[in-house]
């Protein structure tokens, strides 16, 4: 076998053209690491019509009117573009005008299921077109979760493709399907070996991709290792933690990275001073820029606690919510930026109108432009997740020397270690339960670890020196494709 892999990477998003969350970064990032390491490698991903700008990132169409065959009696068309992430990097789009071009969002119409498997047939037949004899087809996440199926049915015949193993990572298990699992009558429920249904039978959209992936795929992975052994759990397992406990020998947990080149406090362009862990004093020339652009009182020491993600029920906002009336009667100012559920939204705002000098939430479809910044300025990051496989944005608070305060599950639990002022070892401040004293308990130890300057100064020191580039993530996704090439039907213990 040659060292140098041939490897597709199909995802929903990819960050810049187009981005809902961390999978974005994760599918932008990786592919870039396994170029920079010498490996072949091409991406693949929808082509929203209303929202990716042709002429911003220079694509060009390479194929009209290609005639994707679903099943022996349904058939759509579609035209196939082609841009470049990086130099030597090609990135492929889908274009389904009907069911990719109608919406100016990625999600949430009423025939999900259909659309992502267009979506995944018609990514399999541009490799063909192409021919790219991947030795890998990385998916991404339950939208890419029928090209596992797929390649060992409809595709099984393919010259191109019969060498092909499938890599399916698990970026979130809640998200199986188009819609809620949960929600599909238990007589409906998809056992994930039967014949696809037509796309015309209203039974397709209980399809359940995540399954049929985690049942076909050479080699299941997920974001983290404690994510990993999580899953495997009725509490995370979201009803499939049977079916993951019997293919546990090919399951596997990799830690994300972040891109170092993307986020870098010493030439961020976004912020008002460049700084690194040497010049750390000008980090607080950002926050008081900070504080002026959102008209906060300007104060170099007042501890800013900053929160940059989907305010949603995962991220830990039920437990954040009523913290944040005490919060506001403390010496600190609070950095709300994200978009998310409206119950949440709407609390938010009634609390800014409330305490105008003391939080502001920012939504984040309209300001991407200011995340980096709100590190830069921000003093501590909470992320108190219920639930989280990998989480990113703890590794670029920490990057721009922002402490985290986390909730220990997950990816938070692998990525995180609690700070012991005794031993002076740690790298934010981390928590078990899920319940508001536990959280508010660490906030306020956090915030008595930052009066202490000299304390406070080594730590973020510390936080900002850890190692949380996409380099070692990329060197141990390629010793899973290694193995899962020489797999053949074996047994494999988990570790790499």
């Amino acid at each position: 076998m040659s060292n140098k892999l041939k490897i597709v990477s199909i995802s929903s998003e990819v960050a810049p053209f187009a981005k809902t969350g961390g999978l974005a970064d994760v599918a932008r990032s990786l592919p870039k690491a396994l170029k920079r390491l010498g490996h072949d490698v091409v991406m693949i991903m929808p082509f929203y019509g209303k929202i990716i700008d042709v002429e911003e990132h220079n694509l060009k169409m390479i194929m009209r009117d290609v005639k994707i065959y679903l099943n022996d009696t349904e058939a759509v068309t579609v035209n196939f573009w082609q841009g470049y992430l990086m130099k030597g990097l090609p990135i492929y789009f889908v274009e389904q005008k009907k069911y990719f071009s109608q919406r100016k969002a990625l999600y949430g119409s009423d025939h999900e299921n259909v659309r992502f498997f267009i979506f995944n047939a018609a990514a399999l037949k541009l490799l063909s077109l192409l021919k790219f004899e991947a030795d890998i087809i990385h998916c991404h996440d339950w939208q890419t979760g029928l090209v596992p199926f797929l390649l060992r049915n409809d595709f099984r015949y393919s010259k191109t493709l019969r060498k092909a193993k499938t890599i399916y990572t698990i970026h979130n298990l809640v998200f199986q399907m188009g819609h809620n699992w949960w929600e599909v009558p238990p007589a409906k429920k998809d056992f994930g070996k039967k014949a696809l249904p037509k796309i015309s039978n209203p039974d397709f959209e209980n399809i359940n991709f995540a399954k049929r992936a985690i049942l076909h795929a050479d080699v299941v992975n997920t974001v983290s290792e404690q994510y990993r052994e999580e899953i495997m759990t009725r509490r995370f397992g979201q009803d499939l933690h049977h079916i993951l406990r019997n293919r546990q020998d090919r399951l596997f947990g990799i830690i994300n990275g972040i891109d170092y080149r993307t986020y870098n406090p010493a030439n961020d362009k976004q912020l008002f001073k460049n700084y690194d862990y040497r010049k750390i004093h000008r980090k607080k020339l950002n926050k008081e820029f900070l504080q002026q652009k959102l008209k906060l009182p300007i104060d170099r020491d007042m501890p800013i606690i900053s929160l940059t993600s989907r305010v949603t029920f995962q991220k830990g906002f039920e437990l954040v919510m009523p913290l944040l009336e005490p919060l506001t009667g403390l010496d600190v100012q609070i950095i709300i930026m994200g978009d998310g559920d409206k119950k949440y939204i709407s609390e938010l705002k009634k609390q800014q109108k409330k305490h105008p000098k003391k939080l502001v939430w920012i939504p984040f479809s309209r300001n991407k432009s200011l995340e980096t910044l709100v590190y830069a300025g921000s003093d501590v990051f909470l992320l108190p997740s219920h639930h989280e496989p990998c989480g990113i944005n703890q590794l670029i608070a920490m990057r721009y020397g922002c402490i985290p305060v986390v909730r220990r599950v997950g990816g938070l639990h692998d990525t995180v270690t609690n700070f012991n002022p005794r031993t002076n070892r740690g790298t934010g401040f981390s928590f078990s339960s899920f319940n508001t004293y536990s959280l508010f308990a660490t906030i306020i130890r956090a915030l008595e670890d930052f009066r202490h300057k000299e304390v406070w100064r080594s730590l973020t020191v510390r936080a900002m020196k850890e190692s949380n580039s996409w380099e070692l993530p990329a060197k141990k996704y390629l010793a899973l494709y290694k193995k899962a090439i020489k797999l053949n039907g074996k047994n494999v213990k988990h570790k790499i």
